[in-house]
């Protein structure tokens, strides 16, 4: 099993960034990509950003077209973190941020196969 945990969401202004990170432990070494997915009251669970790695070496990122150009992710995979930079934050990103993990090669954005989950963080950007 492993467990994420995820970490710094709060209340910004529209144009500020914010840095989540999501720490994970347990069974680490079983994953094989992991993912940022986004949901706002009343929506669906939408992907916002993946990333792919092979051994030591990120392999790929992925960004959904809403956020290309504001938002980067990044791994540390030697102390089994992720991150997810947030720049030029608009309303519409308010939601509950959540960290995913998957064990085998997939679509970055099918949220079916990540097999596990943080408990989310919430990101809320005031106009």
């Amino acid at each position: 099993q492993v467990l994420l945990v995820e970490s710094g969401g709060g209340l910004v202004q529209a144009g500020d960034s914010l840095r989540l990170s999501c720490t994970a432990s347990g069974r680490t070494s079983s994953m094989y990509a992991m993912a940022w997915f986004r949901q706002a009251p009343g929506k669906e669970r939408e992907p916002v950003a993946g990333i792919r790695w092979i051994r030591w070496s990120i392999g790929s990122e992925y960004y959904a077209d809403s956020v290309k150009g504001r938002f980067t992710i990044s791994r540390d995979i030697a102390n089994n973190t992720m991150s997810l930079q947030m720049n030029s934050l608009q309303p519409g990103d308010t939601a509950v941020y959540y960290c995913a993990g998957r064990t085998s090669a997939a679509l970055w954005e099918d949220r079916t196969r990540y097999s596990y989950w943080g408990q989310g963080t919430q990101v809320t950007v005031s106009s």
